[in-house]
């Protein structure tokens, strides 16, 4: 789906003939090797054509739904149909209407389990803004809209931190994968690129709906993310920190540079504050130097707390460069714009 993404958005900014087939041939994939006709889920992971993993997760449904907004902006009509089909699915299985907020993960036959995550909901709402500016539907957006001030609103109560982990009832749960550093998936603790890629959404969101919180709460969100995140001493901003502020995984992480500089430039284009424009130049300065590979191209995945790499692996198959293309076409808009 992130392929999809980003050659959908390819084609869209450099109009490639290429790019487009590429499109198709991803939708291709996805609705005929990871999608069930008989359930209309689809499978998480595939291996050789064959399925490894039939588990539902609300995160890759949310993420077809990306994939099928965007091939719809560029002119792939019948990803019409399929993207309200997956809203549809993702209703009736995961929505859970007296919390506002989707499920995570459900077995193949649609038995839900009890984890509660605010990362399948973030994607949810990011693919609900892209299904509404493919097709001007208000459903889309106002689900947008619920899932934002949901979500956003229990941050107050963290100090404008957003939690990853919640119990069955939607209390947060501070001990899931606790000091569990391999999961990269589910990570324990206030995530800095979250809460920098929640502050951008809302603030994509207020170009469709204009309110006073989406602003209020995206510098907030912002804020305490640099504040807690940035790296004094070696630059960049750390992968995870604990609810007081103090440093839980020092990492640096690419994806996380990333949502974070497309945010200060959201917020320094809206605020016209230097400050916003300054994290931007710093955090672009620093991925510049570190993760970028001069020689090959694309970002370096994951640095330690002193900017040394862990490997030369680069587009990691979980994020390929969604996050690095989808970001820089965020900033060009605004230097379009001015």
């Amino acid at each position: 789906t992130r392929f999809i993404f980003n050659y959908a958005k390819g084609y869209l900014y450099f109009g490639k003939d290429d790019y487009l087939k590429r499109t198709r041939h991803g939708l291709d994939y996805i609705r005929n090797t990871h999608r069930n006709p008989k359930t209309g889920g689809y499978a998480w992971a595939i291996y050789d054509g064959k399925i490894v993993d039939d588990t539902n997760h609300c995160y890759g449904l949310a993420f077809v739904m990306l994939a099928y907004a965007c091939a719809l902006r560029i002119g792939i009509e019948e990803a019409r149909e399929w993207l309200r089909e997956t809203y549809d699915l993702m209703e009736k299985h995961f929505w859970l209407k007296e919390k506002g907020l989707y499920a995570s993960e459900a077995t193949s036959d649609w038995q839900l389990n009890d984890y509660r995550g605010q990362n399948d909901n973030m994607h949810a709402f990011e693919a609900m803004l892209a299904a509404y500016e493919a097709t001007n539907a208000d459903i889309y957006l106002e689900r947008a809209k619920t899932l934002a001030k949901v979500m956003t609103e229990s941050s107050e109560e963290l100090h404008y931190q957003i939690w990853e982990h919640y119990h069955l009832d939607w209390t947060p749960d501070f001990e899931y994968n606790k000091d569990v550093r391999t999961n990269n998936f589910r990570p324990w603790g206030v995530q800095i690129g979250h809460q920098t890629q929640w502050a951008k959404l809302l603030l994509i969101l207020d170009r469709h709906d204009p309110q006073p919180w989406h602003l209020e709460r995206a510098i907030r969100l912002f804020d305490r993310a640099m504040k807690c995140g940035w790296d004094e001493k070696n630059g960049g901003l750390v992968y995870g920190y604990r609810l007081d502020g103090s440093l839980y995984d020092g990492d640096k992480h690419f994806w996380v540079q990333c949502e974070s500089f497309a945010t200060a430039a959201l917020l320094g284009d809206r605020l016209k504050d230097e400050k916003y424009w300054e994290w931007y130049d710093k955090i672009w300065d620093y991925s510049w130097k570190y993760f970028v590979d001069h020689q090959y191209g694309a970002w370096y995945r994951i640095l330690t707390p002193v900017n040394e790499k862990y490997s030369d692996e680069k587009s990691p198959a979980g994020k390929v460069d969604y996050h690095t293309m989808g970001v820089c076409y965020e900033v060009l808009n605004v230097i379009d714009n001015e």
